[in-house]
């Protein structure tokens, strides 16, 4: 059997390739623990999700650096010398009170006030561009914060309730549906409109989906199932600031946006109330606490390039335990049960001689970038592009298992529902009902081999 040596067997394939695309090699023929590709690091702390690619040169590693303090950095209300422009409505202050140590978001617990969650707002309809349609007075993002002589859009509510069910064996569980209520709107709220929560997602390994051509994601595409497994993701198709034209989505719950520096540039818009040259505009525009000026923006070109860089270049926790037996079951049951049809372990990144770091990686993923309709019990009835109600992209579940470490708590799906893995399997619905119905009939010892694989990534 061959045996690879992780980083030194990249590194040559690297080399030897140049701007020719070898042939992908088996999942047996690689290091499963390489989940980034040589942008893999090998840390199972709480600090896992935060490291730079570690190929970095001297100079990358310093745009990192400044990118990261970016991340990091507050914004106050004007006027002020250093990060002025909060708001004047706003969601958090800086990028990390969201993705707190590079990682996951959840909801708030029992009265608090949402901090690493966000809920988004429309109304029937489309956007010039094709995007959701925004709600007027409050735009496309309820912003629930406020600086002082403004009003918060409104403050967020949300409550549960509990169904329970039973696995074959007898073996009962419990999900709980969350409802999302506005109250105390600064002004009335639009007939018929539309909410969806949002917890933040993790920011590692973003430059390695972002270098994932659009050839290999419209391949992994089977909109009309065509070959019968049940299966029929499609990408999104969304608006490109930049290039000022229709592309692939591949960021956001369900892929609203195609490039990590729209991802980044849009967040500081509407989750801090921070103009920047991509969003020129302030999130209060139209409401009655827009301060109308026509001044500069509020973040630099350098800045936000650097922040965008920081995401693109945070490096990926290798795989834990890939040959322990339960492990070693769990994958197989994972395969069994077409979870792999959705969530795509493998996948090679395109060659890009300008960003020889994220060029012709093999990386582990589990996502092929593509919306899946996952049921009504799922659903947020929320268009976003060519993404209907109940059409979400299939998240990455690279690092997915050190989550409790690294952030604190269990909470997964997209507005933080499930509480533990096993919860978020349960609400598979539509495409993944197969999935969940196959997991629903495993023993308990199946049951729990599945999780140690989860937990391995």
């Amino acid at each position: 059997m061959l045996k690879i040596y992780p980083i030194l067997f990249l590194f040559i394939l690297l080399s030897s390739t140049g701007c020719i695309k070898p042939e992908m090699l088996s999942e047996e023929q690689l290091d499963e623990r390489l989940s980034g590709g040589s942008q893999t690091v090998f840390d199972a702390g709480s600090g896992a999700y935060s490291h730079q690619f570690p190929t970095l040169s001297a100079r990358s590693a310093f745009n990192h650096g400044v990118g990261d303090g970016s991340f990091e950095a507050t914004f106050v209300t004007s006027p002020a010398p250093v990060n002025s422009g909060l708001g004047p409505v706003f969601n958090n202050v800086s990028c990390a009170s969201c993705h707190i140590a590079d990682g996951r978001g959840r909801p708030p617990i029992s009265n608090e006030i949402l901090t690493s969650m966000l809920v988004r707002i429309s109304i029937l309809g489309e956007d010039q561009h094709g995007g959701p349609n925004p709600a007027p007075g409050f735009g496309g993002q309820l912003q629930q914060r406020s600086i002082y002589g403004s009003q918060a859009e409104a403050d967020v509510a949300i409550s549960y309730v509990e169904t329970s069910g039973f696995f074959s064996d007898g073996t009962t569980y419990s999900l709980r549906q969350p409802t999302i209520q506005l109250n105390n709107p600064y002004t009335s709220l639009p007939a018929g409109y539309m909410l969806s929560g949002r917890v933040a997602p993790p920011v590692f390994g973003m430059g390695l989906l972002e270098a994932i051509d659009e050839e290999t994601i419209n391949a992994l595409s089977d909109e009309f199932d065509s070959n019968g497994d049940g299966i029929s993701g499609r990408p999104n198709q969304v608006w490109d600031a930049l290039k000022k034209q229709k592309t692939i989505g591949r960021f956001g719950w369900k892929a609203g946006n195609p490039t990590v520096i729209q991802q980044t540039a849009g967040a500081y818009n509407e989750d801090m109330g921070i103009t920047n040259f991509i969003f020129p505009i302030e999130s209060s525009h139209g409401q009655s606490q827009f301060d109308a000026l026509d001044d500069d923006y509020e973040l630099s070109d350098s800045l936000l390039y650097a922040n965008a860089f920081y995401t693109q270049t945070l490096a990926v926790p290798a795989r834990r335990n890939i040959d322990k037996p339960e492990v070693i079951r769990g994958k197989e049951l994972f395969k069994q049960a077409k979870c792999s049809g959705c969530h795509t372990p493998m996948i090679r990144t395109e060659t890009n001689v300008a960003f020889p770091e994220v060029s012709n990686q093999i990386i582990f993923p589990y996502t092929d970038l593509l919306l899946h309709d996952m049921g009504p019990e799922l659903a947020d009835n929320r268009p976003e592009f060519l993404a209907n109600g109940q059409e979400w992209r299939t998240s990455p579940l690279w690092g997915i298992g050190l989550t409790e470490l690294v952030n604190g708590h269990s909470n997964y799906l997209h507005d933080g529902r499930a509480r533990n893995l096993m919860e978020a399997i349960l609400w598979h619905g539509g495409e993944g009902q197969q999935s969940r119905d196959f997991v629903k009939h495993l023993n308990k010892s199946d049951r729990e081999s599945l999780l140690a694989f989860l937990k391995s990534l």
